[in-house]
């Protein structure tokens, strides 16, 4: 353990170095080209095997040490958010409108830190997986990887993933199991009714009318169809419908957002959105299209692989910065699609500092903080070679 603290602690700074430069070339979700390649030509110079392609900018290394016939897998995420960055640091974005506003800079620095170390000291025994992940931010680059063969091609014992979160204390680990993050589900409802002159509103089907109260409606479901001991958000975030305020419209658009910790109570968000909306367009002479854009299942820590890194970080950082119950969080993380695949694995926060003056992910003055590269990389480290002993 201190031999991990030693060598990492001694190299943070070339990777602090290299996080920063991250962050100026911001990409989005299967845009990473940029990053790939540096990711690659990395892994390539400790002497990883390198496989590109999944998901288009994904990258998996390998490393083979011993004859141990236990593998583990560690994930990072590599995109950028579409959003605008405000802040003067001296690494701020060079790109208008990409910018690391969730740390995967960091994340995908910190791996690097324990890939480099794993790959000098080789003090394990079996076979070692860094997955180098596009697309988290679209929720579905994970996915992507998986329908390219992720696990067939690198099967894995477990799996891991780390994400910083600002709010809790500098270098403490949370974690439970069960549910730790929400399911997420975008949906677009488009109404369809008959548009015409505002001054005649009994020649039309007002689909303005229509869809607002189709979001009335919504409002009741996590309300009357879910338990009170269960979780689930129903948002709409966007309603869209006509310009002038002497027409009526013939069409208006609701975007949604929904979420739940239990996959059950997922399905019946889905299932009674469906059902209110086609109710209340008939009911008022109008008709519905339902998208659903895109979907995430809840994210699900397994019991053992997370006792199983509790106890690696109570070891190196001491039991009282490690919080094995940690509150579940209605945000979401396509991690999630690797654990409903491959259950056996954890996925953990670690803490970037609870300062009133600390952004939050998805903040436009949002910054990773540095200081966790080296213990994000120790853990990392340490859990490899406790798990491939």
């Amino acid at each position: 353990m201190k031999y991990i603290y030693q060598h990492i602690n001694n190299n943070q700074d070339q990777f602090i170095a290299l996080r920063r430069d991250l962050h100026q070339h911001p990409e989005l979700g299967l845009e990473e080209t940029r990053t790939s390649d540096m990711v690659a030509d990395k892994l390539r110079s400790w002497g990883y095997e390198v496989h590109r392609g999944m998901a288009k900018t994904g990258v998996v290394g390998t490393l083979r040490v011993g004859s141990g016939e236990k593998t583990l897998g560690l994930r990072a995420d590599m995109d950028a958010l579409p959003m605008r960055e405000q802040n003067d640091k001296p690494w701020r974005s060079s790109t208008e409108n990409k910018f690391h506003g969730c740390g995967h800079d960091g994340h995908t620095a910190t791996l690097l830190c324990a890939a480099e170390y794993l790959a000098r000291s080789r003090r394990f025994n079996g076979t070692l997986h860094l997955i180098f992940q596009p697309g988290e931010e679209l929720l579905y680059g994970g996915r992507l990887m998986l329908e390219d063969g992720l696990f067939r091609q690198f099967p894995c014992d477990a799996i891991y993933a780390l994400h910083n979160m600002p709010g809790i204390k500098k270098g403490h680990i949370h974690t439970r199991t069960g549910a730790m993050l929400a399911s997420a589900d975008t949906l677009h409802i488009e109404v369809v009714g008959k548009g015409g002159h505002g001054g005649f509103p009994e020649k039309t089907t007002d689909a303005t009318l229509v869809a607002c109260q189709i979001v009335l409606a919504l409002q009741t479901i996590v309300s009357r169809n879910v338990s009170p001991f269960d979780q689930a958000v129903v948002t709409v975030g966007s309603l869209c419908s006509g310009e002038a305020p002497n027409i009526i419209n013939a069409s208006a658009l609701l975007k949604l957002s929904v979420r739940a910790l239990d996959n059950n109570v997922r399905q019946r968000l889905l299932q009674r959105i469906r059902e209110i909306a086609l109710g209340q367009a008939q009911s008022m002479g109008a008709e519905v299209n339902i998208e659903h854009v895109n979907g995430c299942p809840a994210l699900v820590n397994d019991a053992d692989a997370t006792a199983f890194a509790v106890e690696v970080a109570r070891d190196l950082f001491g039991a009282e910065k490690v919080c094995a119950d940690a509150a579940p969080v209605m945000g979401s993380e396509d991690f999630a699609f690797m654990l409903e695949q491959n259950p056996r694995g954890g996925y953990l926060f670690l803490g970037a500092g609870d300062e009133p003056e600390r952004c939050m992910v998805h903040h436009p003055g949002y910054d990773f903080n540095d200081e966790l590269i080296a213990p994000g990389a120790i853990f990392f480290s340490y859990l490899a070679e406790r798990f491939l002993k």
